[in-house]
């Protein structure tokens, strides 16, 4: 059974207390315009304790860049709500990426600047889901990003006439149904996959660190959002990352295909989904951190710059305040010049995604995204 949470003070939410009985009008009709003037920035951010979060103040360059990135990401969607035209990878994924991005900025999503592309992003990953398997993507690569921004967006849509009425109801549902799909999809294939983890396809016998992340993220975002996910498959993917990750704290990629090598984004990723779920207290944990923080460079420039940063930044964020605000000063500046005039970024995956991550590695700034609370 789908159970409902909601993961930020959301439009939603507003708007169903502003439906208050008759005895209560006044009151939550003055609250109501006081929180629809004030904006999705001033908004209280719930933590997981019940606690308000403090808002962070922003640094200037973070809001240039990352309004800058949104406004290309926005003018560069097509009418189905993806980024099949920029050149570059495409895809339910893709399109979860840069529905992260938006969400993140702390605009509000149903009624701020940016809830037209957040609901074509929204309507794009679930017309592209398979119906029967529930699978996302052609990839389980898109497939995670995709569950992830459904877990994150999952509580915070409005979804009251959410599609036109003229929609085609064999690829319609609403986003806890994709999402509870989509999570039967990560599970079936683990369960049937010989080490634990995932790999490109859902029936794949082999698994490699970074597919495994982005899927493992996806379950630990939908489970943190109120969707059942057996703690079987949870524990089976952190006894596949324990596994993979050296005393020294280096990460492998895959049996035969990669050892135990300096990669920043594969340390990143098991330091994310121990941290996540919840293991800090694991050896591989303690071991991978402490590799992670021994490196202050920000990899922008690597082959896969933009996927390290956005891993990286989330890691450390979630390891380290310190040393990720000393990474972070360091990012923004490198961001800062590596941004095009029209605001997007370069990147092997193509724009759509290279901006969508560097601007998901600077999120934190904002840490509107749950799966970001610490």
């Amino acid at each position: 059974m789908i159970k409902l949470e909601m993961n930020y003070q959301s439009a939603f939410f507003r708007s169903q207390t502003c439906r208050a009985p008759n005895g209560l009008l006044l009151l939550v009709g003055f609250l109501c315009v006081v929180t629809q003037v004030t904006g999705a920035r001033a908004q209280a951010k719930i933590g997981r304790d019940g606690n308000a979060v403090q808002g962070q103040t922003v640094p200037r360059d973070v809001r240039e860049i990352y309004d800058r990135g949104l406004l290309w990401l926005e003018n560069t969607q097509d009418e189905s709500g993806g980024w099949s035209k920029t050149g570059g990878m495409s895809g339910g994924g893709v399109s979860g990426l840069a529905l992260m991005a938006f969400l993140a900025s702390g605009e509000d999503p149903n009624f701020g600047k940016y809830s037209i592309p957040v609901r074509k992003s929204i309507q794009s990953i679930i017309r592209g889901q398979n119906p029967n398997t529930g699978y996302l993507g052609d990839s389980m690569y898109q497939h995670g990003f995709a569950t992830l921004a459904l877990a994150e967006a999952y509580g915070a849509i409005d979804e009251r006439n959410f599609w036109p009425a003229d929609a085609d109801s064999k690829r319609t549902r609403s986003i806890g149904q994709a999402l509870e799909l989509a999570i039967r999809t990560s599970v079936t294939s683990q369960d049937k996959n010989t080490f634990g983890g995932w790999r490109y396809s859902p029936d794949a016998s082999d698994s490699d660190t970074s597919v495994a992340g982005a899927i493992l993220m996806s379950l630990l975002a939908a489970r943190n959002a109120g969707i059942e996910v057996p703690d079987k498959n949870i524990d089976r993917a952190i006894k596949y990352f324990t596994s993979m990750t050296s005393s020294s704290g280096q990460v492998a990629y895959a049996g035969g295909m990669g050892g135990f090598d300096n990669s920043p984004a594969r340390v990143s990723i098991a330091t994310l989904v121990y941290a996540i779920a919840g293991r800090k207290d694991l050896k591989e944990f303690k071991a991978t951190s402490s590799f992670l923080k021994s490196s202050d460079s920000n990899e922008v420039n690597d082959h896969y710059g933009e996927y390290t940063a956005y891993y990286k930044a989330q890691a450390l964020f979630q390891t380290d305040l310190p040393t990720w605000e000393k990474w972070n000063k360091n990012l923004i500046l490198e961001l800062k010049k590596k941004q095009k005039s029209d605001g997007h970024f370069d990147g092997n995956f193509g724009p759509a995604v290279a901006t969508s991550m560097n601007l998901l590695a600077l999120a934190l700034n904002f840490r509107f995204l749950p799966i970001y609370e610490r």
